[in-house]
């Protein structure tokens, strides 16, 4: 007798689930994790709050949802295998440009300052998060050091968390005047004398 393995979600669910992120994107990314409600999110996704807790039965569980999608489009948008060295540093200082921007932006600036509480529901994610990228940027100082791009008085943990704090301050600046901020250009000007090469 022959054993069926787990259903895949089929093509109906996995749209309602696209409409679920992208509501959940909207409502947490304005309202942060505790302002937001299942009934708004629900209601943006055109269904009822019985509908969406049938997909994701909590709000943490929803919230963890939407991070995850978002790291995921931010692994796609970096390509795999990702760039490595200066070459990384690059590309995490672009210009956001797709339309959801905006949202990803204020999404990780929000969960950010809320992560900060120990009793946040996905304060592990974010400190996990925030250690994972100071280490992937750290390891791309490291081998732009190894490839003579780095002036070899520079500390590449050091480097790492001031690119890193950088990028935060720049992307909260972004959102307050994004016609105003030069995001690539003012993380130029700040590597620039640590290199020995163009930037």
């Amino acid at each position: 007798m022959r054993t069926r393995g787990p259903r895949r979600p089929g093509t109906q669910t996995l749209s309602r689930r696209q409409q679920i992120m992208r509501a959940g994107l909207a409502v947490f990314s304005s309202a942060g994790f505790h302002g937001a409600s299942l009934r708004d999110i629900a209601a943006r996704a055109g269904l009822s709050q019985a509908g969406l807790l049938h997909h994701y039965p909590s709000k943490e569980r929803l919230l963890r949802a939407v991070l995850s999608w978002r790291d995921d489009k931010a692994c796609r948008r970096l390509g795999d295998p990702p760039p490595d060295g200066l070459d990384l540093i690059h590309r995490l200082a672009e210009r956001p440009t797709a339309a959801s921007a905006r949202e990803f932006v204020q999404l990780d600036v929000i969960v950010s300052a809320e992560g900060t509480s120990a009793d946040y529901p996905v304060h592990g994610y974010v400190l996990e998060r925030h250690a994972r990228v100071l280490e992937m940027v750290r390891r791309s100082f490291e081998r732009a050091a190894a490839a003579g791009e780095l002036r070899p008085d520079i500390d590449c943990a050091t480097a790492a968390r001031i690119v890193v704090a950088l990028m935060d301050g720049l992307q909260l600046q972004w959102l307050f005047r994004p016609d105003a901020a030069d995001v690539e250009g003012d993380v130029r000007r700040c590597l620039q004398p640590w290199l020995t090469t163009g930037l």
